[in-house]
């Protein structure tokens, strides 16, 4: 008889985000309720090393600031009208360069929207949250194990890049319960904080090839840290117009473009002689699978391009698109988000959109628009 291995657990998203925060060494969770976020709030007084309950979302945004320069790694959850309040300390933490994790709930817009049904209207606002149009890494998960080993990725980008990261989600996503195999995760390991490799004499905001400074917190006993949101030299001196501070403007964006491949995630499940692909991501995934195995019994030969590296696009991601005669977009929004972040306004012919908002897409509703 074969020994049976699983461990299994009626479990959400929600818990198995806020485990994996905690496995890969997160300190911190900072939080203000709001729905379909709560669960994070709920989970997250009773597994972080510390819990801290903040008035509003501005102050949440501020504390993460102060936690990340302190050297600690902090976490909150929220949905679009929290964002809202939060996009600029969110900037402020940009330009400073400190690492964080931001997980964004969707629900239905616009404004506040309907705080319980779920949506993916959000993915616009992130591409464009950073004055200037620079990148803010945005992943997304799509299922119970994305939602662990995304989680792990996007702290460890947070880190490496030494930047906020934002993880997209839905309340699908994160408030249904289901029984899951625990013994489907990989281990996760505390992602070092700390930047071993530092030139001298210290800078700041001095970088090498890798175009990330060294991470080092604030109360340092050998060096002397100076973190800065207004625009800033190596020293993190405001210095407008300067050459220095210019080239180090730039570095914001060139960081993420030129080392792409790193934190590039997303599954293709490709099939021999297709010539039509699926494009979705987070909660529309399901449907997804669906409709794909839907398909291929009928006959249908179709490829699936599940996207988890949602900002910066992946240039992989693009060449996969760029393989087949047809892509249809699979996105519960009114307008198509991604197809527009991909194709712009004018998309080609050989595009096609499956929206939806108010309830989730189904598969006959995509096995419809690829027949």
């Amino acid at each position: 008889m074969e020994k049976n291995n699983k461990q299994m657990v009626f479990t959400d998203a929600s818990m198995l985000i806020t485990e994996a925060c905690v496995k890969a060494g997160a300190d911190v969770f900072i939080g203000y309720p709001i729905t379909p976020s709560n669960r994070f709030y709920q989970y997250g007084t009773q597994r972080f090393p510390s819990f801290l309950a903040g008035p509003d979302e501005i102050t949440v945004m501020q504390w993460m600031a102060g936690y990340s320069a302190a050297g600690k790694f902090p976490v909150s959850a929220t949905a679009f009208p929290g964002l809202a309040l939060m996009t600029e300390g969110l900037n402020m933490a940009y330009a400073m360069e400190l690492p964080m994790l931001l997980i964004l709930t969707q629900r239905l817009g616009p404004s506040t929207g309907s705080a319980t049904t779920g949506a993916q209207g959000d993915l616009m606002f992130t591409y464009g949250a950073i004055s200037g149009h620079y990148p803010i890494p945005v992943f997304s998960h799509s299922d119970f194990e994305d939602s662990w080993t995304m989680t792990y990725e996007a702290i460890k980008t947070a880190i490496k890049f030494r930047t906020p990261v934002i993880l997209l989600t839905s309340k699908e996503l994160v408030m249904t319960n289901k029984s899951f195999d625990l013994n489907k995760l990989k281990e996760i390991k505390p992602v070092e904080k700390f930047s071993t490799k530092v030139e001298e004499p210290y800078k700041p905001y001095k970088t090498g090839k890798e175009m990330v400074p060294p991470y080092i917190p604030l109360g340092d006993d050998k060096y002397q840290v100076r973190i800065n949101a207004s625009t800033h030299n190596d020293a993190g001196l405001i210095k407008k117009n300067d050459p220095e501070s210019m080239a180090n403007t730039k570095r914001l964006k060139e960081k993420f473009e030129k080392r792409i491949d790193e934190i590039a995630f997303y599954d293709f499940d490709n099939q021999d002689g297709a010539d039509k692909l699926i494009v979705t991501y987070g909660i529309s995934a399901d449907a997804a699978r669906d409709a794909v195995a839907e398909l291929r019994d009928s006959g249908e030969k179709v490829a699936l391009l599940i996207v988890k590296t949602m900002i910066p696009v992946p240039p992989k991601v693009m060449e996969i698109m760029d393989r087949f005669n047809s892509v249809i977009f699979v996105e519960e929004n009114i307008g198509g988000i991604y197809k527009e972040i991909i194709y712009g306004k004018n998309a080609p012919a050989k595009v096609i959109a499956v929206n939806k908002i108010g309830s989730l897409i189904s598969p006959s509703e995509i096995v419809k628009a690829v027949k």
